[in-house]
């Protein structure tokens, strides 16, 4: 009779551990500290002058390049992370398994050409499928981007240094985002996309800009107006009350062959 309670007791307490385990499984990490010098290697192999990509090389290095995909799979944040490692974190967690994707289905014409069939845009699409893991968890590329960074960080510049494969994104950096260096990253890649007037046309009184400032608009005015957030970065000063238009964007795979 004593053996079966305390056979009972035992099952208990693993059960009790497990189910802790299995609410917490981004808590075991808070020894390991980011390290993307694997990722700045790829990159600056395989992403071209002006940011195009060079899929064909980075299918060549397919096992580097799973090799730090899984790496991130099995070391996600911790909350003892500074908010500068996990944005750094998640924007390259963003930008490898997007990369991934495509190597992975190569040869496409476009990321959206790997929408499930009968997609329904932000409900079912490439972006919401749940086809890799972090922490032990299943995880989307919407996930990453609308409910960690941009829900958890106040951070609009994040939209410039997120590439989704296609020609109107954003340039893929060459190197990968470090806690470090974070801020002149993401200075430098904000002044990058609006001065590039194939992203973006800018004049004093007329501006024609990228779909992600209408998808995204209030990421941007938080306290300010859109024109004021732009006059930031770019090298024309743009009147207060100057005019507004959107690009069409071009969902052609951003390759460089």
């Amino acid at each position: 009779m004593r053996k079966s309670v305390n056979t009972i007791i035992v099952l208990a307490l693993l059960f009790v551990i497990g189910c802790s385990h299995s609410n917490n499984t981004f808590a075991n990490n808070s020894d390991i500290k980011p390290d993307h010098s694997d990722w700045t290697v790829l990159l600056a192999k395989h992403v071209k002058p002006g940011g195009l990509v060079d899929y064909k090389g980075f299918i060549k290095d397919k096992d580097e390049l799973n090799a730090y995909a899984d790496y991130l799979s099995n070391n996600a944040p911790a909350d003892d992370w500074t908010d500068e490692e996990q944005i750094a974190y998640w924007i390259n967690a963003y930008n490898v398994f997007t990369v991934k994707l495509i190597v992975d289905n190569y040869p496409v014409k476009s990321i959206k050409d790997l929408n499930p069939k009968l997609s329904i845009p932000t409900i079912r699409s490439v972006w919401t499928k749940e086809w890799f893991k972090i922490g032990g968890e299943d995880f989307s590329l919407d996930r990453i981007e609308h409910k960690i960074l941009r829900k958890d960080f106040d951070e609009p510049r994040i939209h410039f240094a997120v590439n989704c494969a296609s020609i109107s994104c954003p340039t893929l950096r060459n190197e990968a985002y470090t806690a470090n260096k974070l801020n002149d990253q993401l200075e430098e890649q904000a002044k990058i996309f609006l001065n590039d007037t194939t992203r973006n046309t800018i004049t004093p009184d007329r501006i024609t800009v990228s779909k992600i400032f209408s998808w995204f608009g209030g990421d941007f005015k938080n306290g300010q107006t859109l024109v004021q957030f732009i006059n930031r970065y770019t090298e024309v000063e743009i009147n207060d009350k100057a005019k507004v238009k959107y690009m069409n964007y071009n969902w052609d795979l951003n390759q460089s062959n």
